[in-house]
């Protein structure tokens, strides 16, 4: 005896796979003029192609089937999407196309996933679509038949002894010498009670029929269609080769800054103090009181020195960042901000690399100088979090919004485009939306894995 806990369960599975049942018999029985639109089209161009290669022109009609492929492959991922089944990754389709003819047959002829398709279409689909629609249509119209036996074959003219009766047939082969008699009514009384059970067989089996034939072409479709595993790995080492120039490129306007910075800052400060102290020393004996009042600013310069020499180190790794991690970092840098700014802080309890929270420092720092600068800005909000990304990988999310006059936009060389540049070779996301007359919101996503 099954408890209730254990039946619903089950019948809730069973429940499921009926609701199925629909959508992947319209996938099914749709299957047999698609595969055969496709396979007629296919194997004319191709065939036709193939002909005509040695002229200009045929190279041109196989160029048009394997486009027709793509095109017939699309249509079938489509469809085992909208019969329920999970979506295939398409492939990675080449965007650049090289200029002239030449250069349009190489794009369309030397992928690999063009002709994968054509077989598909031309040759694999058809096979397999026409031995799934054969199955499912005997299927239903077998279960169907079945159940209303008794109804439709009062209407079939009988032809007295020379009736094949299925029952008789397969109880002399159960059991041999079982003697039921020719009589017509009993006879067709157990040929209505076989053909119902058989049909109620049929009809209950029918979803896992069904989700079984769509299966073998979603398995079909995803090693024939989907995307190749050295497609995501060259995306891969693209992404990290665009990130490592980035890095490169956004270490180098960061250092040429540094040494603007420092040249035209303490550089020069220190330049004038060696002449005042060089002032100062000559006058020491001749005139104390110059020579005084020249070491008096020669000290008020070395504290100013001291001050921007600080100033540029809190800009790239403050000893607060270091102590106290980046929320206190943050926080610090809103307090100093000569524009009133609030601090939104939900960093939760990742664990974030140095170089992630050195570079989220500077950006802050940066845009809030921005804002200082140029916004012409009464507040401005900072807001610095962490969370799941829809792929399950954790990233901190920066951003700076600030009321003033907005139109910032990345221009090469500037700043701007310099902290993109430092975004990019984190691997993470960095956004603009500044309309004319404002507001300006910066948007920074960098993943921390």
């Amino acid at each position: 005896m099954i408890d209730s806990d254990g039946a619903a369960p089950v019948q809730s599975r069973f429940r499921r796979r009926w609701a199925r049942v629909p959508r992947e018999l319209g996938f099914l029985l749709a299957t047999l003029p698609v595969v055969t639109l496709a396979f007629s089209v296919l194997v004319t161009l191709f065939s036709l192609g193939a002909s005509t290669f040695v002229f200009l022109g045929g190279v041109f009609v196989m160029a048009a089937a394997v486009v027709s492929a793509r095109w017939f492959g699309a249509v079938e991922l489509g469809r085992l999407e909208a019969a329920g089944m999970p979506p295939i990754a398409r492939p990675i389709w080449s965007v650049e196309r090289r200029s002239g003819a030449i250069g349009w047959l190489k794009h369309y002829l030397g992928d690999g996933h063009y002709w994968l398709y054509l077989l598909h279409g031309g040759v694999v689909n058809f096979a397999v679509g026409v031995a799934t629609w054969c199955v499912a249509i005997t299927w239903l119209v077998g279960g169907l038949g079945g159940l209303s036996y008794g109804i439709w074959s009062r209407f079939v003219p009988q032809h007295g002894s020379g009736n094949l009766w299925l029952n008789k047939v397969i109880l002399d082969f159960v059991v041999p010498g079982l003697q039921l008699g020719n009589d017509p009514g009993v006879l067709q009384r157990n040929e209505t009670i076989l053909y119902t059970l058989l049909g109620l067989a049929m009809l209950a089996t029918l979803p896992f029929v069904t989700h079984g034939l769509v299966r073998i072409h979603q398995g079909i479709a995803h090693g024939m269609l989907g995307r190749f595993a050295s497609d995501d790995l060259k995306r891969e080492v693209a992404a990290l080769g665009a990130s490592r120039d980035a890095a490169v490129s956004a270490e180098d306007h960061s250092l040429r800054r540094l040494e603007r910075d420092i040249h035209d800052g303490p550089q020069q400060r220190l330049v004038r103090l060696q002449f005042d102290l060089a002032s100062a020393e000559r006058a020491l004996d001749s005139d104390p009181a110059a020579a005084r009042a020249l070491l008096e600013g020669a000290r008020e310069q070395s504290r100013e020195t001291l001050e921007e020499l600080r100033g540029l180190s809190r800009g790239f790794a403050p000893p607060l960042l270091q102590d106290r991690g980046l929320a206190a970092a943050l926080e610090s840098l809103a307090a100093r901000s000569t524009v009133p700014t609030s601090i939104r802080l939900s960093l939760g309890e990742s664990e974030i690399a140095p170089e992630v929270e050195r570079s989220v420092y500077f950006i802050a720092a940066e845009l809030l100088s921005n804002v200082a600068k140029h916004a012409a800005a009464t507040t401005a909000t900072v807001s610095a979090s962490t969370r799941e990304s829809d792929a399950g990988e954790h990233v901190l999310e920066l951003t700076v919004f600030d009321d003033g006059v907005g139109g910032a936009a990345e221009a090469a060389g500037h700043g701007l485009a310099g902290l993109a540049e430092r975004v990019s070779g984190l691997r993470g996301e960095f956004s603009i939306t500044s309309p004319a007359g404002g507001p300006t919101m910066v948007a920074t996503r960098i993943p921390l894995s």
